[in-house]
């Protein structure tokens, strides 16, 4: 920032990619900022799937950050590979095979790509294991933190990255997620190509998906020779406890899929009777079209904080994007204010555009027509 005034105080609320993203672009232009997580340590839980970074969003955002070759290095570009099934008799019929040297949007492991950001940020960035409680003080800032720990700090813009239940987006907006009507059911493989040799096989390198109009499947390769697949059906947020059971009955649970998916092809039921330990629920939700807000120069959001999608491979790249011109706009500016105005003029048009064109687009994953244009990606 080109001024004399005192050094503003910057507090990024979040360590995923799009929070992790605005602080390295930040530091590489020499503006202090700090991080602030609920995660005891980075390794506190486990983060997820993979993720395509986009050659038009994500892709830029590193490139800032000076990280893309790092990132390719990572990065497996035979990812993108991605095959339709036929529900009935899991035989190939779409069929993308990516060319030699097609870079357009690889696949990393997000735990990859968060250890590649956290490694880049001077010693001492994040502050591990601050739940926020709430974000206080008047409109224009300074703002008060106050976190579960009991500690209190103040900072001069408060960055909202903490995801879809962002507490950051509660001093902007009162929007809260809503149940999209479709739910995905989340299965591990572990070493793929050993103990589930078939379904490494069907799954290929990259992904796979089957539909029927009703309900789907997405298996999804990570590295390590891990699988993920995604039971995506359109049910009632509780379809589980209203059968009376929960996630972790798993021999209850896979009884209930079985005969919804009771007419599919052998070798893609075993996407729902193979996997390594109990299911994760994963009900989607969406916020409002568009989701905005009144301005004010000391918070601000990026990410699924202020447009949670359903996870059709756009979600983190948005996140990086917005981080990207967010910490751009923070060198360019001379005020902290003249920023954060220029920063939401850009990415609130667009993120309602995408929100827009993504409203309702996750019952789409259900259709039995061959499809790629949005297909499941990095689930929260």
């Amino acid at each position: 920032m080109t001024t004399t005034a005192p050094t503003p105080r910057i507090a990024v609320i979040g360590a995923g990619p799009g929070g992790l993203t605005c602080a390295r672009i930040l530091q590489r232009h020499g503006i202090a900022v700090t991080v602030h997580d609920r995660d005891h340590g980075p390794d506190a839980r486990d983060q997820g799937g993979t993720l395509d970074l986009h050659e038009d969003n994500g892709q830029i955002a590193l490139r800032e950050a000076g990280l893309l070759d790092d990132f390719f290095r990572l990065a497996r570009p035979e990812g993108q590979e991605m095959r339709q099934l036929h529900a009935t008799t899991g035989e190939i019929g779409f069929h993308h095979v990516p060319e030699e040297g097609e870079r357009f949007k690889p696949e990393i492991d997000r735990g990859h790509l968060r250890d590649l950001l956290l490694g880049s940020l001077e010693p001492g960035t994040v502050h591990w294991g601050r739940t926020l409680r709430s974000v206080e003080g008047p409109a224009g800032g300074p703002r008060r933190l106050h976190f579960a720990d009991g500690t209190v700090t103040e900072a001069d813009l408060v960055i909202g990255a903490d995801g879809a239940r962002s507490t950051v987006r509660r001093a902007l907006s009162p929007a809260t997620p809503r149940y999209t009507g479709i739910s995905f059911l989340e299965a591990w493989f572990h070493d793929a190509d050993r103990r589930h040799p078939d379904l490494a096989a069907l799954v290929g390198p990259g992904s796979a998906a089957a539909a029927d109009g009703e309900r789907a499947l997405f298996a999804q390769r990570s590295s390590g020779g891990h699988l993920r697949a995604y039971v995506i059906q359109r049910v009632p947020a509780d379809w589980i406890a209203a059968a009376g059971h929960t996630a972790q009955d798993t021999d209850a649970v896979r009884t209930l899929l079985l005969d919804r998916y009771r007419d599919w092809s052998p070798s893609l039921r075993r996407l729902l009777t193979d996997n390594d330990g109990p299911y994760v629920d994963r009900p989607i939700h969406a916020l409002p079209v568009p989701h905005t807000w009144q301005h004010d120069p000391a918070v601000t959001l990026l990410g699924d904080a202020a447009h949670l999608m359903p996870p059709l491979g756009v979600g983190v790249n948005l996140a990086m994007l917005d981080a990207c011109e967010l910490a751009l706009a923070l060198a360019r500016h001379d005020t902290v204010a003249a920023a954060v105005r220029a920063y939401e003029a850009v990415m609130l048009p667009r993120s309602t555009d995408m929100q827009r064109l993504l409203d309702g687009a996750a019952e789409g994953l259900l259709s039995a027509e061959p499809h790629q244009e949005h297909a499941p990606s990095g689930t929260r």
